[in-house]
């Protein structure tokens, strides 16, 4: 028997706790992981990040089993999931923290972001422009225990406000 062969998608879009819920419903993702990107300093912490000095995104890390469920597929799910016209901020949240990114993990990868981002953009959906990043994967650095799956060990079914 085959070994499927996993991939991963990193994705900042605001609060990672809504964001990790949404990936966590699509058929083909294997796992979650909320963490910390695109940042100066090493193994921040959720306090270091708040502090909006750091500059690294809050992000989700989604493992995918590709025959299952395709890139595009994710990054749909991505821009339905946030405002990406919005300057670092998601809702009530404000800060560099909170900005719309997607970190690419391969050229693949960050050619089919760019082409979604460029189809968003000719479709004319939204009335400001995209100010989502697209930029090669740095370093992830795994959020504190009590942030993963935060709103299912809470019952909760979402946070975010679009």
């Amino acid at each position: 028997m085959e070994k499927a062969t996993l991939e991963k998608a990193t994705f900042g879009a605001g609060c990672f706790w809504g964001v990790e819920a949404a990936f966590r419903q699509i058929p083909g993702v294997k796992s979650t992981r909320v963490g910390y990107a695109g940042g100066s300093s090493a193994n921040p912490t959720y306090q270091d990040v708040c502090t909006d000095r750091t500059g690294h995104a809050e992000v989700v890390e989604v493992t995918f089993d590709p025959a299952q469920a395709t890139y595009e597929q994710l990054l749909w799910v991505f821009w339905e999931n946030h405002d990406p016209t919005q300057l670092n901020r998601q809702g009530p949240d404000s800060g560099s923290q909170y900005r719309s990114a997607i970190f690419t993990h391969g050229p693949a990868q960050d050619q089919a972001a760019r082409a979604s981002k460029a189809a968003l953009e000719a479709a004319g959906r939204h009335r400001r422009p995209i100010v989502t990043t697209i930029e090669p994967a740095p370093e992830f650095f795994e959020a504190e225990d009590y942030h993963q799956q935060y709103l299912e060990k809470r019952g909760l079914s979402s946070c975010h406000i679009k």
